[in-house]
C-alpha cells in the first residue's frame, strides 16, 4: 500500500489518491488537461538559485488556471515549494506531479555534450539525490492536497542523458520513497528505456510516463503524430496493464540547427502539433502533459535561438504564442 506514515506510524490514506485510477480492467490515470511548468524568467535561473517570486507564481498560474488542471513540477527546489504555497493560499486547486532533480550516479560516454565525472563528483550527487528523496516526502506530504503523483527523476537512463542514474539506484529511490508517501510513483523518461531497460523499474512503479518528440529526431509536421503516437503504444503494448501516461510532448518554434532544424520550428508548427496532439489524447483520455508552459531563456547555451529556451506555449513576457493566442486573447499584445 502507498503511504507516509504518520506521528503514530499508521499510513494516511486519503481518498483523493485512489480517485486517480479508474476501475476499467487496467487502471488509467484520470484523465484532464495538465502542462509542465516551469517559471524562471528574464535574469532568473535555478543554476544560481534567483527563483521566481510569490506574486509573479501567481500570476502565472492564474494565466494557467483558465485550461489547465494538471501541473508537472521537476524538483524540490524554493521554487517548487513556492508553487505548492501558492496553489493552495489562493485555492487555485490545481492538482501537482512532483519531481525529483536526480544528479548523475554514474558516468556515460555516450552523452553528446559530455557526462564524465570523478568518484568525488559521484559521491557528491548520490548524497544530493539522497537528500532530494527526502524533500520529495516531506513535500508530497505537506501538501498532500495538491500532490497526486511522485516522479522519482526525469530522463536519467536515456542513452544520451548527462545525468544518468543506474536502474537499481532508480528502483531502491522507488522504495524509500514509497514508504513515506501515500501518492502513487512514477519515472519520467523517453519511450525508448522503456522498451528495454526499464523493465524492472517498470514492476516497482504505480504507472508509466512517457516522453515523445518527434522534432527532435528529425520529423515533420506531417508525420509529427502519427509517430507520437508509435512512440506512446510501443510502451503502452510492452506493458499491458499498467497505466501509461505522457509527461512530455510538444513543439519548439525556434531552433539553431542544434538538433533541430530551423525549418522544422515556428510557431506555426507547435499550433499544428499542439492542436493535433489535444484531438488525439482527448479523444483518447491520455493524461497528457504538455510541454511547456512558458519559455524559459535560463536554458541551453546563450544562442538566442537555442531550441531549449522555446518550448513554451507562452513566450517568456507571458504573451500567448499561435496555439494558445485563441485561449487568451485578453494577453495579446496590440495589433
Amino acid at each position: 500500500m502507498w503511504g507516509p506514515t504518520g506521528a503514530s506510524g499508521t499510513v494516511k490514506a486519503t481518498r483523493s489518491m485512489f480517485e486517480l485510477f479508474k476501475a476499467e480492467g487496467a487502471a488509467r490515470l484520470r484523465h484532464g488537461q495538465a502542462i509542465c511548468y516551469s517559471g524562471y524568467r528574464e535574469g532568473q535561473s535555478p543554476i544560481e538559485g534567483v527563483y521566481p517570486s510569490y506574486d509573479e507564481i501567481r500570476q502565472d498560474l492564474e494565466i494557467l488556471r483558465k485550461h489547465w488542471a494538471y501541473l508537472r513540477l521537476y524538483d524540490c527546489s524554493p521554487h517548487a515549494r513556492t508553487v505548492l504555497e501558492v496553489i493552495r493560499r489562493e485555492e487555485l486547486g490545481f492538482q501537482v506531479m512532483l519531481g525529483m532533480d536526480m544528479a548523475a550516479e554514474m558516468s556515460n560516454p555516450h552523452c553528446p555534450w559530455g557526462a564524465e565525472f570523478s568518484e568525488e563528483t559521484l559521491a557528491g550527487n548520490l548524497l544530493a539525490n539522497e537528500a532530494e528523496a527526502e524533500r520529495v516526502v516531506a513535500l508530497a506530504n505537506e501538501f498532500q492536497d495538491t500532490v497526486f503523483a511522485v516522479s522519482v527523476g526525469n530522463e536519467a537512463s536515456v542513452e544520451w542523458t548527462d545525468h544518468m542514474v543506474p536502474v537499481d539506484r532508480l528502483i531502491g529511490y522507488v522504495d524509500e520513497v514509497r514508504r513515506g508517501i501515500v501518492q502513487p510513483i512514477t519515472f519520467c523518461e523517453n519511450y525508448v528505456p522503456w522498451t528495454y531497460k526499464l523493465e524492472p523499474l517498470a514492476e516497482a512503479l504505480d504507472f508509466i510516463a512517457v516522453h515523445t518528440y518527434p522534432a527532435w529526431e528529425y520529423r515533420s509536421i506531417h508525420d509529427a503524430l502519427e509517430y507520437t503516437k508509435q512512440n506512446y503504444y510501443s510502451v503502452v503494448g510492452h506493458y499491458p496493464g499498467k497505466p501509461v501516461i505522457i509527461t512530455e510532448a510538444g513543439w519548439t518554434t525556434a531552433a539553431n540547427g542544434r538538433g533541430i532544424d530551423p525549418h522544422n520550428a515556428s510557431e506555426e508548427l507547435q499550433a499544428s502539433y499542439y492542436a493535433q496532439l489535444m484531438e488525439w489524447t482527448n479523444s483518447d483520455e491520455i493524461l497528457t502533459f504538455v510541454f511547456e508552459a512558458f519559455d524559459e531563456p535560463w536554458k541551453g547555451s546563450p544562442d538566442p535561438l537555442e531550441p531549449e529556451k522555446h518550448w513554451g506555449l507562452f513566450n517568456v513576457d507571458r504573451t500567448p504564442k499561435l496555439a494558445t493566442r485563441d485561449l487568451y486573447p485578453e494577453l495579446c499584445p496590440p495589433d
